[in-house]
């Protein structure tokens, strides 16, 4: 015995298949992978400080890379506050530990890396650097991208870029190298943070009072 409306049942499939060519969707017999979604890192630690939190120490804060920008993060130092207070060195120095260090593990849960790596010290300007000059145990242009960025923007939010002459609110600090090269001022911008994979900004060290 013969079924009625088979043909019409394939009739349907077929005028379907043809209304969605002409739309531009193409058919397909087989799923598509479209790839896991896009994961989220929430860049942001629980708590006041990370690292040493609820120990003594000063409480300082560092730049991170996190999700492909730069992130603070609050930590403290062994160092103790009276002696760092008034010491640009002593406070680049116990930042740079910061930066060179591992991050914690509740750090790295929420997607915290540095690109600063070790060895690697800072130390005062020398007789003619301007005024509040930092240099570092490696030229500030060899170091890799983000590790600059990262460096900068730590060292100019905190009292070592403040120290700096001309300094417009800590955005700015003043680096050199072992070298013979002069230190130049580096800016962290909003683009840096946003960016930290790109050049940092910088310029020749305005004149001013030389270290002595």
């Amino acid at each position: 015995m013969r079924r009625r409306g088979t043909g019409r049942g394939a009739g349907l499939l077929v005028l379907g298949a043809v209304l969605l060519a002409g739309c531009g969707i193409r058919t397909t017999s087989v799923p598509v992978d479209a790839g896991a979604a896009p994961s989220r890192v929430p860049c942001s630690v629980p708590g006041a400080f990370s690292g040493t939190a609820g120990q003594g120490g000063l409480p300082l804060r560092v730049y991170l890379l996190c999700g492909a920008q730069l992130e603070p993060v609050e930590r403290r130092s062994p160092l103790p506050e009276e002696k760092a207070a008034g010491d640009p060195v002593r406070t680049a120095s116990a930042l740079l530990a910061l930066l060179t260090g591992e991050p914690s593990e509740e750090e790295r849960r929420a997607g915290f890396g540095t690109a600063v790596k070790g060895p690697l010290t800072v130390g005062a300007g020398r007789k003619g650097d301007p005024a509040g000059t930092l240099r570092l145990s490696r030229q500030p242009e060899d170091l890799p991208p983000t590790a600059l960025a990262q460096i900068v923007c730590t060292f100019a939010e905190s009292a070592a870029g403040e120290s700096a002459p001309g300094g417009s609110g800590g955005d700015s600090v003043v680096l050199g190298g072992p070298g013979p090269y002069q230190p130049r001022r580096y800016s962290c911008t909003g683009e840096l943070k946003e960016r930290p994979e790109s050049a940092v900004p910088s310029a020749p060290a305005a004149d001013g009072a030389s270290a002595s």
